[in-house]
């Protein structure tokens, strides 16, 4: 398991933030150029609690790549020719050459929210877990490249994520009591977790495990860790550069309001309530 919580990002601003993520991005359309002329098949698994960002975090991955060459897939509630054929379900979902597909939730839904909340068996969940691995190996084998990444956050910052989905005229129908349900599961789910981080992490297809309580600085870092995990032509030191201290002129704009001329406190409080947007 590879713990990737780069701490260069914790002080920028959000006018650096923006110019940071766009210098990353530049980045990826090498990358994704790189994976249409080689006819590459890359996969991108994001896994993670409810409210940790893995779909805004994929937003912010194929904003602005190639749609033709770029795939989310989210298979939503399965029905039960895919519960009975797992693995065949998501084959049929892996890239084509020449292809990034990013996976909002993926296979592995049968290691953690399926067996905590009962949607799957026991044998289920048993013959998944003894099968997964050498399944992900012959894909790896056969050319596809495996990325996978686990947003982590924390409980209270979940729960005030849900407050804020409860509250927002443009975001209650993320919130659902299966959701609330999760949230009370919330230990078992962790021991879910834990047992997959120990069986599912292998050498050629290891877990990243990426702090999402603030979601800005995890989107740059999951970004980061997929341009660095893949070797592609003309790639740019991807270390961020110092950045100068900026006039203090605090200005932010959140949940689509925008506050101007604050005080630094002021700034301070909402620019920690900005990463939870």
């Amino acid at each position: 398991m590879i713990i990737y919580n780069r701490t260069e990002y914790s002080e920028l601003t959000n006018s650096q933030y923006r110019k940071e993520k766009r210098r990353l991005q530049i980045e990826l359309l090498k990358l994704q150029e790189w994976t249409i002329d080689t006819n590459q098949r890359i996969a991108i698994l994001l896994e993670g609690r409810d409210a940790a960002g893995k779909g805004s975090t994929i937003q912010r991955f194929i904003e602005n790549l190639m749609p033709k060459a770029t795939k989310i897939v989210e298979l939503g509630v399965p029905n039960k020719k895919q519960e009975k054929n797992w693995f065949k379900t998501w084959e049929k979902r892996l890239p084509k050459k020449g292809t990034i597909t990013f996976f909002d939730r993926s296979w592995y839904s049968r290691a953690l929210i399926q067996p905590a909340m009962g949607y799957c068996s026991e044998n289920q969940y048993k013959y998944f877990m003894k099968k997964v691995n050498n399944w992900e190996n012959t894909l790896i084998e056969k050319g596809l490249k495996l990325i996978k990444i686990y947003l982590s956050i924390s409980k209270e910052n979940q729960k005030l994520r849900f407050q804020f989905r409860k509250d927002h005229d443009l975001k209650y129908w993320k919130l659902s009591t299966n959701d609330w349900k999760a949230h009370k599961n919330w230990q078992l789910l962790t021991d879910y977790k834990e047992q997959m981080f120990e069986q599912t992490s292998t050498k050629i297809a290891p877990w990243v495990v990426i702090n999402s309580d603030n979601k800005m600085i995890a989107r740059l870092n999951a970004i980061r860790y997929v341009l660095s995990d893949i070797e592609y032509p003309n790639r740019k030191n991807l270390k961020p550069k110092k950045w100068s201290k900026e006039s203090p002129v605090y200005n932010i704009s959140l949940f689509n309001t925008q506050f101007n001329n604050l005080n630094r406190e002021q700034y301070e409080l909402l620019n920690r309530l900005k990463g939870h947007e």
